[in-house]
C-alpha cells in the first residue's frame, strides 16, 4: 500500500470530510464530491478544526484535497470511491450507477452505509462492478474512531475484498472483515441490541434517560475498552452466563418495531440535541460540551492507545 492513491469521497458531510481527511493524511490524492455547494465550502474549515484538536498541522493535509461538485471529473481517476451520503437505498444505488459510468475499470466501490446490506446498494450495477462492490462502514468521528467494518457481498471477489481490508490497515485503521452482508453488520447489531433495551426501561417508567446513561458509564462501559463481551463472557464463566441468560432473555425487550416512544418525541418536534431536547434537554452549550469532550477524549485514546 505504499503506492499513492487518488480516493473519491461522494459526499462532503458528517462522516465524508473525515474520511477524506484520513486518507489525504495517509499522503494520498483525495477528492471530495458533494452537489451542495455549501456543504463542500465548509469542509476545509471542518478538516482544518479536526487536525486542530489533533495537533496537527492542516495545510500539508489539505494540499492533498480538492473539491468539486461534478461527479465525473471527481471519479474519472479514482482508485477507490468511498459513497458517505444519506441512508436512502435508492439514492445510493443511483449514485452507484453513476459512479460506475464515470469510473475507471479497476476502482473499487466502497459504501459507508451503517445498517443497508451492501447488496441492495448494488443490486442495479453490471456484474463486473458488483464484483468491485464492498462495504467500508466507518464509525462517527471517522477520523478518531479506528474500527472500518469491510463488507463483502456474495458478488464481492476475493481480491478486492482483501485489498479493501489491506488498504484499511495502511491507513492506520483498525478494520475488519464481516463475512455475511448481514443489516447493520456487527457494531450496529450490537449497538441498537442495547439502544432497544434501554429505550424499552425509559418508556415502562423503570428509570429515566439520564440514569440509563449513569449505569453505562459508571459499570461495564469502562470495562469495555480493556474487556469485549466474548472476553467477559469467558471471564465470568459460560456456566454463569447460561444461568443469567436463563432468568433475564425472557424479560428482555424483542420488539420487532421502533419504540413508540420515538415516535411520542418526534411528534413533539424532539429530535434530540439538534432541537434542544430527545431523550434528554439539550443546551447549546451542554451539546457542544459533549461532542467537545468526546472528541478530546478519543485524541487521547488515540494517542496513547491501550496495552
Amino acid at each position: 500500500m505504499q503506492k499513492i492513491l487518488h480516493a473519491c469521497i461522494v459526499g462532503a458531510g458528517l462522516m465524508g470530510h473525515g474520511i477524506a481527511q484520513v486518507f489525504a493524511h495517509a499522503g494520498h490524492k483525495v477528492t471530495i464530491f458533494d452537489p451542495d455547494a455549501a456543504t463542500l465550502d465548509a469542509a476545509p474549515q471542518r478538516v482544518a478544526h479536526n487536525l486542530e484538536q489533533m495537533g496537527i498541522a492542516s495545510a500539508p493535509v489539505l494540499a492533498n484535497i480538492t473539491f468539486s461538485t461534478d461527479l465525473q471529473t471527481a471519479a474519472r481517476e479514482a482508485d477507490i470511491v468511498i459513497e458517505a451520503v444519506p441512508e436512502k437505498l435508492e439514492l445510493k444505488q443511483q449514485l452507484f450507477i453513476d459512479i460506475a459510468r464515470h469510473s475507471p475499470d479497476h476502482t473499487v466501490f466502497a459504501s459507508n452505509t451503517s445498517v443497508i446490506p451492501i447488496t441492495s446498494i448494488g443490486e442495479l450495477l453490471p456484474p463486473n462492478a458488483k464484483a468491485r462492490l464492498v462495504g467500508t462502514h466507518w464509525w462517527n468521528p471517522p477520523h478518531l474512531v479506528p474500527l472500518v467494518e469491510v463488507v463483502r457481498t456474495k458478488f464481492t471477489s476475493e481480491a478486492v475484498f482483501d485489498w479493501t481490508f489491506e488498504l484499511m490497515l495502511a491507513l492506520g485503521k483498525s478494520p475488519v472483515k464481516v463475512q455475511q452482508d448481514v443489516p447493520g453488520f456487527i457494531g450496529n447489531r450490537l449497538q441498537h441490541a442495547m439502544w432497544r433495551e434501554a429505550i424499552s426501561l425509559v418508556s415502562k417508567g423503570v428509570c429515566d434517560a439520564e440514569t440509563i446513561d449513569t449505569v453505562v458509564k459508571q459499570s461495564f462501559g469502562m470495562r469495555m475498552p480493556f474487556l469485549g463481551p466474548m472476553e467477559n463472557a469467558d471471564l465470568v464463566g459460560l456456566q454463569l452466563a447460561k444461568l443469567v441468560h436463563q432468568v433475564i432473555f425472557p424479560d428482555l425487550c424483542n420488539d420487532k418495531a421502533p419504540n413508540p416512544l420515538l415516535d411520542s418525541l418526534l411528534s413533539q418536534g424532539h429530535q434530540g440535541m439538534r432541537s434542544g431536547q430527545g431523550l434528554r434537554s439539550w443546551s447549546q452549550e451542554k451539546a457542544d460540551q459533549v461532542r467537545t469532550e468526546l472528541a478530546l477524549r478519543l485524541i487521547d485514546s488515540v494517542t496513547k492507545p491501550n496495552v
